[in-house]
């Protein structure tokens, strides 16, 4: 049998969970209802009695039935990474098979999957919380397969489907990640971390490799993995892991479900993405563009007056924005962005400026798989011996250090020389930021609104990669002389790194002051606890 500690209790919920994003009651459970009831710790917040025997006791499963368990909620962070990369290795294929060159097109194979899967996280996790974690996570696997086969078929179409498939599979990781995390608990922390750059060079191993055959057997190919997956974790997640919330009546799951915040907050970086996605790709001249762009701020100004002021149970509490939390924000976008202008423009270097084919592409990548295992050891070691505001710190550094080493190559130079200690580095920033980040997030808010954090930064971290491709989009555009020669090309690919490395420079000095803030802090604290003795 598992430990009691890592056992699923009568609710089905792992007792390590982090839960799920909270309806934002002031109402607690303590600690002897809790051990009556067997409630998860952080699954919410409703009380519960103990109508029956079924929910009297914990639950256990197997050592065995629980790695399986914890295996299976792990491939949400993996499956999202290969849905990133898998278009990245063989980008201008797809585009050559769709008659795309235009860049700022290009992009947008990459772009629309984040701004989705970044988008809807909050709203799929605070759907999860009404109707079932298992459910949604399920449903999101099925959804990831479906428009990865769509976006296959795409090839006997156009290049505007391609796209809107790419949007729509976005979807899929939207509702994979917070319901996995809910599921999963405080060890996702560590474990989603681990799989990300893995999962990250699979896809583009395979995205090469069944290039070599005809690319859209990539994205079938997916879809097939992501249908046995889906079945296999109908099994393998206990069919009783629930939340309280699923429990509630309708109408009150409807009045949870904050549908005018939803619909604003969603419109707003929908409208405001796109604009700065499409800009690049169609010129900034196109009436649309701006209002658009226009629309997005508009929205984002009836969001924050529908969650601050009118919703009962906002997906995003704003009281809970205290100053640390601001500062989190703000140095996760400005890392991940950086890391969606280095991923992409490195991709495209290596494979238009140094004509490495899709294979080559791969296994130029894999270093970060195996950096990656190490990075995910280390974090843990990191945040065990440090702040984590200076694990956000060394994250940032890693970011910004990956950006210019890539930004400062030469074209011909040899391989081992600046590339492969970038795939080296990367990998630091992306297994030590997403712990740090939520560390950081659960010690500055209260334990009501704790589960929300790490949907929140897995939010940002998308919907970072997708704003910052479009950001640097714009800035390539207009610093490459119109592309026509290769010197032409790597300005503007220099232009777009050199961005990225300021973004990540910003969130250094975010850091920094974060750090700086949580010493003059403790320093005040002791000297007040000095006064009073």
């Amino acid at each position: 049998m598992a430990n009691p500690e890592h056992g699923i209790d009568a609710e089905g919920l792992p007792h390590h969970g982090v839960g799920s994003p909270q309806d934002g009651s002031e109402e607690t459970v303590t600690e002897e209802q809790r051990s009556t009831a067997s409630i998860a710790p952080d699954a919410g917040q409703t009380e519960k009695t103990a109508e029956s025997p079924e929910r009297a006791a914990p639950v256990q499963i197997s050592f065995l039935h629980e790695c399986v368990f914890i295996a299976t909620i792990c491939t949400a962070q993996f499956t999202t990474q290969v849905g990133l990369t898998q278009a990245l290795g063989i980008l201008d294929r797809i585009g050559a098979s769709f008659g795309v060159t235009n860049p700022g097109v290009l992009s947008w194979f990459v772009s629309g999957y984040s701004l989705t899967a970044g988008t809807f996280i909050l709203v799929t996790g605070r759907i999860g919380d009404l109707f079932g974690y298992k459910r949604i996570f399920v449903l999101g696997m099925l959804w990831f397969a479906v428009w990865s086969m769509v976006a296959g078929l795409s090839v006997y179409s156009n290049h505007y489907l391609f796209i809107f498939a790419r949007v729509l599979q976005g979807l899929g990781p939207a509702a994979l990640l917070p319901n996995g995390l809910a599921l999963l608990g405080n060890m996702a922390f560590a474990l989603f971390g681990a799989c990300a750059p893995g999962g990250g060079v699979f896809g583009f191993v395979f995205g090469g490799l069944f290039d070599l055959a005809w690319w859209p057997w990539a994205f079938w190919s997916f879809a097939i993995a992501l249908l046995f997956l889906a079945a296999f974790s109908a099994l393998a997640i206990p069919s009783r892991a629930r939340s309280p919330d699923q429990d509630k009546a309708m109408s009150e799951k409807l009045q949870m479900l904050d549908i005018p915040g939803a619909v604003t907050g969603v419109l707003a970086l929908v409208l405001f993405n796109f604009a700065w996605n499409m800009g690049p790709a169609f010129g900034w001249q196109q009436p649309y563009i701006g209002v658009c762009l226009v629309l997005g701020i508009v929205f984002a100004v009836c969001f924050f007056f529908i969650e601050s002021r009118w919703a009962k149970t906002p997906l995003v509490p704003f009281q809970v924005f205290t100053g640390d939390i601001l500062f989190v924000v703000a140095c996760i976008a400005c890392g991940w962005a950086c890391f969606g202008i280095w991923i992409f423009y490195t991709t495209q270097f290596l494979e238009i400026l140094r004509s490495a084919p899709p294979v080559l592409l791969a296994a130029y990548i894999c270093p970060v798989a195996v950096s990656g295992a190490f990075a995910s050891v280390a974090t843990g070691f990191l945040l065990h011996h440090v702040r984590a505001a200076w694990v956000m710190t060394f994250s940032l550094t890693c970011f910004m250090a990956g950006a210019i080493l890539v930004a400062t190559a030469p074209v011909r130079q040899a391989y081992w020389a600046q590339l492969f200690v970038a795939f080296l580095v990367i990998p630091f920033g992306m297994d030590t930021s997403f712990p740090a980040a939520t560390v950081i997030f659960s010690d500055a808010v209260a334990r009501e609104h704790q589960g929300m954090g790490a949907a929140l930064v897995a939010t940002v971290v998308n919907y970072s990669i997708s704003l910052g491709l479009g950001f640097a989009g714009t800035i390539e555009l207009n610093v490459n002389q119109g592309g026509a020669a290769p010197v032409d090309v790597l300005r503007g690919y220099r232009g777009a790194w050199y961005f990225g490395i300021g973004l990540a420079g910003l969130g250094i000095i975010l850091s920094l002051i974060f750090v700086a803030k949580g010493y003059w802090q403790d320093s005040k604290a002791k000297r007040s606890s000095g006064e009073e003795q």
